[in-house]
């Protein structure tokens, strides 16, 4: 199938879903509620899936306001966002050719509700901590799931981190933010992020950090053009530990030169 769903089970009650290498989100399931992390482009009716798997009350979190993370969202009541990406989020969701499809299709888009950082979402035995993470757009957030010392980073943490869009804060200010949340890397073990196919090591995140900070102090070098449908821009290959495990093997930050930051 073109648009193919496959979802498989990294840890008990943890499942992934990835949707035709395009996006990727997740269902945690705890003793009295599941909460889905983000439902991707909406090419599958993503609630039906996630019945197959549970029954119980559900709760819906996007990690941030970009299409491919924020569409799905159309085959349930509401979901929970953060407030500084609610505009991001309308403006996709109120593209012209975006409701055509909607109302050829019977879809619409529910209510954005908010939600901060330092909020909790209990599921019963297992706790999901919203921490944030501004960067890649204004509003990203990560989740800790503490119990299992696994951190849902969204596109915020990742092998291949855009921060070349309209809306990305200059990377300096980045850098800034990801030194608030280095503390995680002694809170979780490893990393789901918003494209993963596998479980990431937490070190990603210091890894990551690294590489921005090596962009900000002019370590560029090397760095090679990155072309996307927005046109031609710079990419910044960044080194990963060498005795741990990552789910891929290339690592990169796509950045605009006039938006490194003083």
């Amino acid at each position: 199938m073109e648009h193919e769903l496959m979802i498989r089970e990294v840890r008990p009650g943890i499942y992934l879903m990835d949707e035709a290498h395009e996006a990727t989100g997740y269902l945690v399931v705890g003793e009295q509620r599941a909460c889905v992390i983000d439902t991707m482009n909406g090419y599958n009716d993503l609630h039906a899936a996630v019945r197959k798997l549970t029954d119980k009350p559900l709760t819906v979190i996007n990690t941030h306001g970009h299409p491919d993370h924020i569409f799905g969202n159309v085959y349930f009541d509401e979901a929970f966002l953060h407030p500084a990406d609610l505009p991001l989020a309308r403006s996709f969701a109120e593209d012209p050719e975006y409701q055509t499809l909607c109302r050829e299709k019977g879809w619409q888009m529910p209510p954005f509700r908010d939600i901060l950082p330092g909020d909790t979402v209990d599921l019963g035995g297992r706790t999901l901590e919203v921490i944030a993470l501004p960067g890649h757009t204004p509003g990203g957030i990560l989740l800790l799931l503490r119990e299992d010392r696994i951190l849902f980073t969204g596109d915020s943490i990742n092998h291949h981190l855009w921060m070349q869009l309209d809306g990305c804060l200059p990377l300096t200010a980045f850098l800034k933010e990801l030194d608030k949340v280095m503390y995680l890397e002694k809170e979780a073990d490893l990393i789901l992020h918003g494209h993963a196919r596998d479980v990431d090591d937490i070190s990603l995140l210091h890894c990551l950090r690294e590489g921005v900070r090596e962009i900000c102090e002019g370590k560029t070098e090397e760095d090679l053009p990155y072309t996307w449908f927005g046109g031609t821009d710079l990419q910044h290959a960044f080194r990963c530990e060498p005795d741990r495990f990552y789910q891929q093997a290339d690592h990169v930050i796509c950045y605009r030169r006039d938006n490194i930051g003083a």
